[in-house]
């Protein structure tokens, strides 16, 4: 098992205290928190792309180039890259961009993403999102390929002849699939036999559950071997503490925050309550044996080989002392026995 830290950068007020950083202060927040995660053994770190609202992530490549340049070992994932929004040919070029400035680091994981105003900022159809996406990837993966393109779509004007500059300095950069709401995100990574991402952020773990079995069950009707699959899964709050009733107290006001913001309330999630949430869904809260515990049921479930975790919804003053925490006390325990055939290091 390997892990990774992500940030989507979400600028809001802290629950507990409710001061809110400058847009600056957040900002070098997301290097300095991929400084430790490196320090720490994490695999990977990756950041979110989101547009508007009050998310500070409209600009994944240049964090990560940042990061690229305070660290040397930690892979560098998108999470996600909006692809159904953005013209692949420019995406191509950022990111092989980034992936030589980085000595080879650079993974994405695409999707068509999760913020119900993006479409209408870029002048898109919102209804079109599913189509735009599988468009565009097809393209993308053409880019990345060694022989000019010629290519025509839907969506954007031909290309004839085109190589897009600078080359990935990987031979082949990995494409992960984000994968949250819809059978269609998890045929499309199965049909081109990459990678899936689970978000499994808003809903009890069935619904994920169903999500990569989907993914499964396509790959094989692909004709693949459904035992080369490869899923990750995302946690996108942990908080660990000595007991579970301090890792609850502490985290109670994070969650009435978290549950009264538009990006729940957008996921239509069924929880109610933090009890729900931390028993039920995939909040990492309460003490190390139990997070073990919690993840070892997530993996029987999924069978995922790279874990995501987030300290987003980690009071300020916990967040580096709960990745310590999870570093030596629970990352640990998860590893042994569990392999992994992401990216050897």
């Amino acid at each position: 098992m390997k892990f990774l830290l992500n940030d989507i950068v979400a600028n809001t007020p802290d629950a507990v205290t409710g001061h809110r950083p400058t847009q600056r202060d957040r900002l070098r927040s997301v290097v300095e928190r991929a400084v430790q995660a490196e320090e720490l053994g994490f695999y990977a770190v990756s950041v979110g792309e989101r547009h508007g609202g009050y998310f500070l992530s409209s600009s994944p490549a240049v964090l990560l180039s940042a990061i690229s340049e305070r660290t040397s070992r930690v892979r560098l994932l998108t999470g996600v890259t909006v692809l159904s929004i953005l013209d692949p040919v420019r995406v191509a070029e950022e990111f092989a961009t980034l992936d030589n400035l980085s000595d080879g680091r650079v993974e994405l994981i695409v999707s068509k993403g999760n913020h119900p105003d993006q479409y209408s900022l870029f002048g898109l159809d919102e209804s079109l999102q599913w189509d735009y996406l599988a468009e565009k990837y097809e393209l993308l993966r053409r880019l990345w390929e060694p022989e000019p393109v010629t290519w025509s779509g839907r969506f954007r004007t031909p290309l004839t002849g085109v190589t897009t500059q600078p080359r990935p300095l990987q031979q082949r950069i990995t494409v992960w699939h984000g994968s949250a709401t819809s059978e269609r995100s998890t045929d499309l990574a199965a049909r081109h036999g990459d990678p899936l991402f689970t978000a499994n952020g808003f809903h009890r773990r069935p619904r994920y559950a169903r999500l990569v079995d989907h993914y499964r069950e396509r790959w094989a009707h692909y004709g693949r071997d459904p035992e080369d699959a490869v899923v990750a899964a995302s946690f996108p709050s942990l908080l660990v503490a000595d007991t579970s009733q301090k890792a609850l107290e502490l985290f109670r006001p994070v969650w009435e925050a978290f549950a009264a913001s538009p990006t729940f309330k957008h996921n239509k999630s069924e929880i109610t309550t933090v009890e729900e949430f931390v028993g039920e869904g995939s909040a990492l809260v309460g003490s190390p044996a139990q997070i073990v515990d919690k993840l070892g049921e997530y993996h029987e479930l999924f069978g995922h080989e790279l874990t995501g975790v987030s300290v987003e919804h980690t009071p300020a003053g916990l967040k580096e002392e709960t990745l310590e925490r999870f570093a030596a006390d629970i990352a640990p325990a998860i590893r042994t026995g569990r392999p992994s055939r992401v990216r050897a290091d």
